[in-house]
């Protein structure tokens, strides 16, 4: 599993929106790789931001 698969999953495991902070408590992921992937992701419109610098996968 890659770190997009593992963030997204992390994301909607938790059922709410999650902060990088969130993600790299549950994930054991470095921050540096957290906020790449948060990058990735954001550019792919695979995650949305329905709080400020919180995030939850797009649907």
């Amino acid at each position: 599993m890659d770190s997009k698969e593992k963030v997204l999953e992390i994301m909607e495991k938790a059922g709410k929106p999650v902060t990088a902070g969130d993600v790299e408590k549950l994930s054991g992921l470095d921050r540096k790789e957290i906020d790449k992937v948060f990058k990735e992701l954001k550019k792919e419109n695979a995650i949305v931001s329905p709080v400020r610098c919180k995030w939850e996968p797009a649907k």
